[in-house]
């Protein structure tokens, strides 16, 4: 029972009341199907995910079908709900996940995996698909982990490969049919694998995946929920295209959204218009892989600014396109309040740019760095990613050199450089990209070149900011693997990991003995080259 003391002895009991502006709570009468969807992450994270608001509002504008949300709970709350016997519950109803009809959660990053079992045995479903039965819910998986399912299939009842919008509802509509046939589980499992986009571990086949044609006519909320606490993203998002023309070799968003599909200014606008009226926020985030590639990105830009001019609403467009951003930069970009710009140059070098197929002219970038300070942008953001395949110590000292020279572009405006923030990742070759049979660095070289550029940058104004080599490992390794790492999976969940993409409760040394347990080598998923001849766990995907 969730009382008052219950909640005030746990950090942020917001998390777990619901309540929120825009939350739908709906009764029983007319429900044929209730859907728990579930962010294996705390509540600020999980709150700023687009697909979570687009597929709620979906759900939920379904007469006969009620939606809600649930999210991982922190270490306090975890060892409060166990100590009282508390299920995991649901926000808006406080139902108990294992009441729904379907729990579907939302497969973003490898490092929450634990996470997804241990939300699993709080609801008392059982872990494994096949020993749950006609009593349990339907366990769906979907999101861009989804492109490689294996090392989840024993847990999970079905995928859906790709877009959600279209499938999620054929699968209500699926559960529904079988609720009211009285068929059995293994029946709504046949059904489910012969709806395009959906993978059923247990009935294995070749999936196409799911893709909605047409995103102006593709549903999208209105009335998102306003949390009462701060969020991670904590203002309007508007996703104004899917997929990115670049098709860079390492990118594997690219494979998963692709191909470019846009929204249209007009419908652009609406939409801005009608979830500021009903939430307030005073952001505006034009959100994509690449918003720079929208063919009318500065008329989207324009008529935002003008629509929005003296209500003190700020326009944010991250993931700009350098090359057509500079001379048009003065003329459409300086109005409204400015907050920070960021771009991804990814590598420094020529070699590299080539290597990955993402050709930025150092110059452009530059200059468009020039004409931002010049307007007085506040900040830049660089992103870069170190270990690609046939990268060298040159390649380094020339991502150190472009990170400083775009800061030093600032001189030209007032005599002093920039601080410059430049976040470095690690290459992970992701499934269904072109560097997906490379093999990835071992976590000593990555420090190394962390190092390295670190004692390079130091007479510098730029901060470079490293993804932990240790972190990224793991993630390659469930990235890449096969359904045999199911078993080092539940074996490091009842080790006690949780939460492990924070890196205060990362514990690389509690994986490898789940792996030594489990009789696994990691190290044959994440170093090791895939040979041309060699079956790919996830092949069967077709996009």
């Amino acid at each position: 029972m969730l009382t008052d003391e219950f909640l005030l002895g746990v950090t942020k009991p917001a998390r777990y009341t619901g309540g929120e502006w825009n939350s739908v709570v709906k009764g029983d009468g007319g429900i044929d199907c209730s859907v728990a969807l579930c962010f294996p992450d705390l509540y600020e994270v999980g709150m700023s995910h687009l697909g979570l608001k687009i597929l709620y509002s979906v759900l939920n504008d379904r007469a006969d079908v009620a939606c809600e949300r649930s999210f991982a709970p922190w270490h306090d709350m975890e060892k409060a709900m166990r100590e009282k016997g508390v299920p995991l519950f649901s926000l808006e109803t406080k139902r108990p996940l294992k009441e729904f009809d379907i729990i579907g959660f939302s497969l973003q990053y490898e490092l929450s995996y634990t996470n997804i079992l241990n939300m699993l045995d709080l609801s008392g479903v059982p872990l494994f698909s096949k020993d749950r039965d006609n009593s349990h819910p339907l366990i769906v998986g979907g999101g861009p982990c989804a492109f490689n399912p294996e090392p989840l299939a024993d847990f999970f009842d079905c995928f859906i490969i790709g877009e959600a919008e279209e499938a999620l509802p054929e699968v209500v509509d699926t559960v529904i049919e079988n609720k009211k046939t009285g068929r059995d589980r293994h029946r709504l499992l046949e059904r489910l694998a012969s709806l395009e986009g959906v993978y059923v571990p247990s009935i294995p086949k070749k999936v196409k995946k799911r893709m909605v044609a047409d995103l102006d006519a593709a549903p999208f909320p209105e009335k998102p929920v306003v949390p009462f606490i701060d969020i991670v993203h904590d203002r309007i998002q508007i996703e104004i295209m899917r997929g990115c023309r670049r098709a860079c070799n390492f990118c594997q968003a690219c494979a998963i959204y692709g191909p470019n599909r846009f929204r249209s200014p007009g419908k652009i606008l609406s939409l801005a218009e009608k979830i500021y009226k009903n939430t307030g926020y005073d952001e505006i985030s034009l959100v994509s892989l690449s918003s720079g590639d929208h063919p009318q990105i500065m008329e989207i830009i324009t008529s935002l600014t003008e629509a929005f001019k003296g209500r003190a609403v700020s326009i944010s467009f991250p993931s700009l396109r350098v090359e057509e951003m500079t001379s048009r930069f003065p003329l459409e970009l300086t109005s409204g309040r400015r907050t920070g710009l960021t771009f991804a140059p990814e590598v420094g070098s020529d070699k590299m740019r080539k290597s990955i197929n993402k050709n930025i002219p150092p110059e452009v970038l530059k200059e468009c760095a020039y004409q931002a300070f010049k307007n007085n942008w506040r900040r830049i953001k660089l992103y870069f990613m170190i270990g690609l395949p046939g990268e060298e110590d040159s390649d380094l000292d020339a991502i150190v050199d472009l990170a400083r020279e775009v800061s030093e572009t600032k001189k030209r405006v007032d005599g002093k450089p920039a601080d410059i923030n430049a976040s470095v990742s690690v290459f992970i070759p992701k499934p269904h990209t072109r560097f997906e049979r490379e093999a990835m660095l071992p976590a000593d070289e990555v420090y190394r070149r962390q190092r390295y550029i670190r004692e390079k940058a130091r007479r510098t104004r730029v901060k470079f900011i490293f993804h932990d080599a240790k972190m990224s490992y793991l993630e390659s390794v469930f990235a890449r693997g096969d359904r045999d790492l199911s078993g080092a999976l539940y074996l490091a969940w009842k080790n006690g990991c949780r939460f492990d993409s924070w890196k205060e409760n990362f514990d690389l040394e509690r994986w490898l003995a789940a792996f030594r347990e489990a009789g696994i080598n990691p190290d044959r998923y994440s170093l090791r080259e895939r040979e041309l001849g060699e079956n790919l766990p996830w092949g069967f995907i077709a996009l």
